[in-house]
């Protein structure tokens, strides 16, 4: 019977990891390490495409840094996902402070999270674009074992 430490993670392995997400100053943005394992699937599209790359050909027990571009991460920046609104069309104006979250219907009924980037007395932009979209992301990686 084969050492199952010494198999290499394949596309269609699922498994279990340990991570911490910073961004290139160090700032912390993400972490599994104080909560369960993140448990997926490599290659079904479960988590962004550079973490699933990134951890291709690793073996249990091993750690691993790897730095995600925007490409194989959130994506660059869309400008089409920020627009300026008159304040008096968002309820709650009360929740208005730049850097907050505001969850918002779209036209065809999803829901979208958008953040707050500007308030003038009349208008408000808002930015529906992912939080870590256009970032570099760094990750240190513990490959836990195969499920």
């Amino acid at each position: 019977m084969s050492d199952p430490t010494q198999r290499n993670v394949q596309v269609g392995d699922r498994v279990r990891i340990a991570y911490t997400g910073c961004f290139a100053d160090g700032t912390e943005f993400d972490s599994s390490r104080d909560n369960e394992p993140l448990v997926f699937t490599v290659g079904a599209g479960e988590v962004i495409s550079g973490f699933d790359k990134g951890i291709i050909g690793m073996v249990q027990g091993e750690t691993r840094s790897i730095v995600v571009a925007p490409e194989d991460g959130y994506g660059p920046h869309q400008s089409e996902m920020v627009a300026e609104v008159e304040r008096k069309l968002i309820p709650d104006d009360d929740r208005l402070v730049v850097g907050n979250y505001l969850e918002v219907s779209t036209e065809d009924g999803n829901t979208l999270e958008v953040q707050i980037m500007k308030l003038t007395d009349t208008t408000a932009v808002l930015d529906g674009n992912h939080p870590l979209v256009g970032k570099d992301l760094h990750f240190d990686i513990d490959l836990l074992g195969f499920v």
